[in-house]
This record gives C-alpha cells, structure tokens and sequence, in this order.
C-alpha cells in the first residue's frame, strides 16, 4: 500500500509547504491538491510545494478539461514535472456540476470530454503535434518544451468513468472509504482493463477517503463529522442504499448544511454514516479498514480531510504508527 494526503489550497501556501514535507519526512508518496477557481490555484502551490521537497510525487487531485484548455493544462503540468525533477503527476476528472453552474461554464458530455481530453495529453506528453477534432478540439497544437512521462489518473465516480480508466489511466482516484464501494469500483476497473487488453497491476487504485486519525477515538471521529455530513448529503441514491442510509436522513442533513446548522450536524451524523464514508479513529482503527480495502485491491490510500484534529500530529501519527508498520 502506497499513502497519498490531499490538502486543499484554502490555506496560506507556506503552510501546506510545511505539511507537504512533513508528509515526504513520515513516509508519504504523493500529494494531490485540489483544483477549485474559489482557492488559491493548484499550479501556483505545486510549484512551491515542488521547490520545498525532494521526493515526493505531486499532483492535481484533481483537475478538469473544462476550466482550462486542455494544452494549457499540459504546459502547466510539464512544468510542474520539470521543476521538480520529474515527480508531477495529473488527476483528471469530470468535475463538479454544481461549480461550473456558478462559473457559467457548460458541462458536456462529461465521458467522452474526459476521453479526448486525456488522449490528447497524451500526444502533448510524447512531444507531438496535436490535431484532433471533437469537444476537445486542436489544430496542430504542440509544447515548445519536453514534458517528460507523466502518470494520468481519472478521478472517477460513476461506472462509465471507472471502466473508462480501466481502459486508459495510470490511476484512478475514488471518493471512498469502504470495502462496499471498492467492490463495486474495482468489478468496473477490471472491466476496462479487460477490454484494453491491460493488467490490473498496471492501474494503481487509490481511496481519496474522508480521513481522521487521532490517539483518542472520540477526538477523531468529532474532527470528521462535519467532512462525512456533506457526504452524505451529496451521495447518489443507490450509494445511500448500498450503506442502508435512509434517504430521509440524508435530506435532513442536506437542509441542516443549507440553514448552516453545524451544532444540528454533529447530532444528525450516525455512526452508519461514519462507518460508509470516513476512514477515522486510532492508528489500529484505521489500519484494520486499510487491510480492508488493500483486500480488495486499493493500492493507494489518499488521506483526505480533515485528516485529524491537529494535521502536524496526525501526519506524523500516520507516518509512525501505518506506514513505519507495513
């Protein structure tokens, strides 16, 4: 099992640096920082981050086709890859309905966006000419510069998405935290990879889970109520089935978020909720769920937020008391 952390850039940059190394000192692979127009820009804190540490893989966890012209996010990307001597990484997604309403951006075809958009990089990647004509569409664009060989991951969520980056990603990021989800993941991962004629030992899988850890369970599982709420209140209907969520409970805690009652949320939150959609607890809490998940063949962990009550001593908990101990 490889270990990634997510840090969202709604905090000074110098911060995350600070976290970011902290994470490379205790044993962590990669970092993924999301890729929002409301936080500071995802580039902009790659590049400090790739100038502040040695090892570590850094990457956009994730980003979109929509936002940004897809050679524009190559050429950025690269950068990032040879600022840091190679370690960039590009997580891709479909993005989020909701931020492109807001944005005035038009949310089309998401699959096969994503589709023709990673194609494309891939051409950027391998220093061609690119000339395509589709939703992503080129007329012999190209990089002036050597991009280096860049892992893609598809951010995916849906069954299309997830078989389609069993068909062509070098990763894929799955909002989950539970065995139940992955083994539903994986069937539609193996499914693409089938049908490229790939291994599944060529795709590492990864758990972008809603992550607590704390030595005092209670302090943990309190820290990540409020991640697991919004959760719960975004969830699919067949997501809240397959964890015997009733749908009534999730629309009250959807009305709860919309009246801002955080006090109401942290009462509205079940121990079923917690259990579906956060990895939380002690470092012996959270390994059994890791096992859990490697079981069924997670490959990366990504602890996302809020990662525990106090994010330095959580790290480097996460790093004594998992990675040291694998």
């Amino acid at each position: 099992m490889k270990y990634g952390i997510e840090f969202v850039p709604n905090e000074p940059v110098m911060k995350l640096a600070y976290y970011t190394k902290l994470a490379e000192d205790n044993g962590f692979s990669n970092v993924w920082i999301t890729d929002h127009y409301n936080n500071r820009d995802v580039y902009s804190t790659l590049t400090v981050l790739a100038l502040s540490t040695n090892r570590i893989l850094l990457g956009t966890g994730v980003t979109n086709p929509y936002t940004r012209n897809v050679s524009i996010t190559a050429s950025s990307i690269a950068s990032i890859n040879e600022l840091s001597g190679g370690r960039a990484v590009l997580g891709i997604g479909p993005g989020d309905k909701a931020t492109f309403d807001a944005m005035g951006i038009a949310w089309e075809k998401p699959l096969t966006t994503v589709k023709e958009a990673v194609a494309a990089l891939r051409e950027f990647f391998a220093g061609k000419k690119v000339t395509t004509e589709g939703l992503v569409s080129f007329k012999g664009a190209k990089l002036a510069f050597k991009s280096g060989n860049i892992p893609i991951y598809l951010g995916a969520q849906g069954p299309k998405m997830l078989e389609l980056a069993g068909e062509i990603a070098d990763g894929v990021l799955i909002n989950a935290s539970h065995p139940k989800d992955f083994e539903v993941a994986v069937k539609q991962i193996e499914k693409g990879a089938s049908k490229a004629g790939r291994s599944m030992d060529e795709i590492d899988v990864g758990a972008y889970a809603s992550f607590s850890i704390d030595k005092n369970a209670e302090k943990a599982k309190n820290e990540a109520k409020i991640v697991v709420a919004f959760i719960v209140a975004g969830s699919p209907d067949a997501v809240l089935e397959r964890h015997g969520i009733a749908k009534s409970d999730a629309e009250n805690i959807a009305s709860l978020i919309a009246k801002g009652d955080f006090g109401g949320l942290m009462g509205a939150v079940t121990d079923d909720m917690m259990d579906a959609f956060s990895v939380y607890g002690t470092p012996e809490d959270c390994m059994q769920r890791i096992n859990e998940l490697k079981e069924i063949g997670v490959t990366q962990l990504i602890a996302g937020s809020p990662i525990g009550p106090n994010k330095e001593r959580s790290i480097k908990l996460i790093g004594k008391e998992i990675i040291a101990k694998q």
